[in-house]
C-alpha cells in the first residue's frame, strides 16, 4: 500500500458543483428563509392589531431603507422558491429530467423570479 497525500474525495476548492445541484440547494435554503420571512409578517399583523402605536413602531422599523432592501431580497426568494416548486411539480409528473432541460428550466425559475419580483415592486410602489 502507497502513502499518497492526495485527497480521498473532491475538495470544495476543486469540485465544482452543477448547476442543477446548486438549484436544489437554493431551494432548500430559500425554503428556510421564507420561514423568517414569515415571522416578520406575523409582527407585523401582530402590531397592527396591538393599535396605533405599536403599528407606528413596526411601520418606522420596517419602512427603514436596511429592512426594506432585505424586503426585496425576501420578495425574490418567495417568487424563486415559487418557481422552482413548479418545476419539481414537473418533474413530479415525470418530465424535463435530462440535463439540458433541467438546466433550462433552472435558469427559467431564476429569470422568473427576478421579472416577478420587480413586477411585485413595481406595483407596490406606484
Amino acid at each position: 500500500m502507497s502513502s499518497d497525500n492526495r485527497p480521498l474525495s473532491p475538495h470544495l476548492q476543486v469540485y465544482r458543483l452543477p448547476f442543477t445541484a446548486l438549484t436544489s440547494i437554493s431551494h432548500r435554503i430559500s425554503g428556510v428563509l421564507l420561514s423568517g420571512g414569515a415571522l416578520v409578517l406575523v409582527y407585523w399583523v401582530i402590531a397592527a392589531a396591538a393599535g396605533p402605536e405599536a403599528y407606528a413602531t413596526a411601520n418606522a422599523i420596517l419602512s427603514s431603507l436596511p429592512v426594506q432592501a432585505l424586503i426585496f431580497l425576501w420578495t425574490f426568494v418567495l417568487f424563486y422558491h415559487l418557481c422552482n416548486g413548479i418545476r419539481h411539480l414537473v418533474w413530479d409528473v415525470g418530465y424535463g429530467f435530462d440535463l439540458k432541460t433541467a438546466q433550462r428550466s433552472g435558469q427559467a425559475a431564476i429569470g422568473a423570479a427576478a421579472v416577478l419580483t420587480l413586477f411585485a415592486w413595481l406595483i407596490a410602489l406606484v
